[in-house]
């Protein structure tokens, strides 16, 4: 396991180098500026066409709305990102980390929206007539470049391994251990068994569990957050302050800066939104839809939802707590229960457990829908039925190994499925811009006005 550690480690250094950070953000920033940083001022329609979608034309394809399309798509990014890794970010980061974690969503917001612009106009209909899409779809029919949409496919099919399976188990397991006693092992037996039961019926079972998951998980774990905050209202402006301050210092200069705190920001940003991994566009490939923009629109809000919000509660309560210090890589597994029980003894825990199993449950069920498309486009419907069993298999592994090596993996993966994504991204983003012009006249005539 030591060797295996330190060639995931090396991979990880030149992976998540300087030049990777650069291709996230830039990219985020590029589409931003084509787009006139439109994710600002369609923010609120976008919300409002989310959680009060408009009739859409029966004749629409697609397999499930827009909400279904977004919970999906949330499930699998509000998970254990939001607890787990914005309090490793914190730990090997410092709280400064948090401040790169909204810059990458801000700009991530674009991303996102871009992706999905790509994923339904490029979509395609499978053999059982549903609707799948995706950086494959879009690298191989925009681009032409097939080799390039195969590399994303293997690599996305790998990392769902990691980033939507062993990681979420991995912290569920070590959670529940230290709350109330049980095995890792245990944990992991009846997370792979209950992950069977729902992924067996496919996008329309996910997004049917995911719309009942995700309102119910962000809800409890928003709730008691903000309360914690408002509550605590005096310790804000001071967090604030040793956030802001931390993003644009390190002790050993501007190196020390982007090896740590930008780094470590960046990369659990991207892990907790997954704006420009190329993940959430292939749930929005699912939606019934009558525009890619308008689809596009509701796949942005999850970026905001997720980070913006979710991660920004966690983010800054664990400064209040100010309990980061004494917590290391190994234990940040349990810095954010344990932030909650700080202001909340006896009780603060207990819910930070219960949401973080949620979380990490709808996240598997998301990144399976996810990896499974992805080794679809790979071998066909033949290789579903393996995939499927490994998949549950890797559950029950995830909550047995080293917390270390885990998110190691993770991060590799993770960075080696947005390099393709990313490059499609760039080399399409025209089309995204004329799909976005076009929408905009359809919303003109819709409602007097541009969105």
């Amino acid at each position: 396991m030591d060797a295996i550690s330190d060639v995931i480690t090396v991979i990880n250094s030149f992976i998540w180098g300087p030049w990777m950070l650069a291709l996230l953000v830039g990219t985020g920033l590029l589409l931003s500026l084509r787009l006139r940083f439109m994710q600002f001022p369609t923010l609120p329609y976008a919300l409002k066409l989310a959680f009060s979608p408009v009739q859409q034309d029966q004749r629409s394809k697609g397999d499930i709305s827009h909400f279904q399309a977004l919970m999906t798509a949330l499930a699998a990014t509000i998970g254990t990102g939001n607890i787990v890794g914005v309090a490793t970010a914190v730990v090997l980061g410092g709280p400064g980390a948090v401040f790169w974690m909204w810059i990458t969503a801000f700009v991530g917001m674009a991303t996102k929206y871009s992706e999905a612009v790509l994923a339904v106009k490029y979509r395609v209909t499978d053999e059982k007539g549903e609707m799948v899409g995706g950086p494959m779809y879009y690298i191989e029919r925009g681009m032409g470049c097939k080799w390039l949409a195969w590399l994303f496919a293997l690599f996305g099919a790998i990392a769902a391994f990691g980033i939507g399976n062993m990681v979420q188990v991995n912290a569920v397991a070590g959670n529940v251990h230290n709350l109330f006693g049980i095995p890792a092992w245990v944990t992991g037996i009846i997370l792979a068994l209950l992950t069977a039961l729902v992924i067996m019926g496919g996008i329309k079972s996910i997004g049917k569990a995911a719309g009942t998951l995700v309102p119910l998980m962000s809800l409890l774990y928003i709730s008691t957050g903000l309360l914690i905050i408002i509550y605590n209202y005096s310790l804000v402006p001071d967090a604030l302050k040793v956030i802001f301050t931390d993003a644009f210092q390190a002790q050993a200069g501007f190196g020390a800066l982007i090896g740590t705190t930008i780094r470590y920001g960046v990369a659990r940003g991207v892990f907790s939104n997954e704006a420009g991994l190329g993940s959430a566009p292939i749930a929005a490939a699912a939606a019934k839809t009558d525009h890619p923009c308008r689809q596009a629109l509701v796949s942005m809000t999850g970026t905001f939802l997720d980070t913006i919000i979710v991660c920004s509660i966690t983010g800054i309560l664990l400064v209040m707590a100010g309990l980061y210090p004494d917590f290391s890589e190994g234990t940040a597994v349990v810095l954010t229960s344990c932030s909650f029980d700080f202001f909340l003894p006896g009780i603060g825990s207990y819910i930070v457990t219960v949401g973080l199993i949620l979380f990490a449950y709808s996240t598997v069920l998301g990144w399976f829908y996810y990896g499974e498309k992805c080794f679809y486009y790979l071998t066909g419907f033949k290789g579903i039925k393996p995939y499927r069993m490994l998949f549950c298999l890797m559950i029950f592994v995830g909550a047995v190994l080293k917390i270390g090596l885990v998110w190691d993996i993770a991060d590799a993966f993770n960075g080696a499925m947005a390099i393709p994504n990313l490059v499609g991204l760039l080399a399409l983003s025209s089309i995204v811009v004329s799909e976005t012009r076009e929408f905009q006249k359809i919303r003109e005539k819709e409602k007097g006005k541009l969105i």
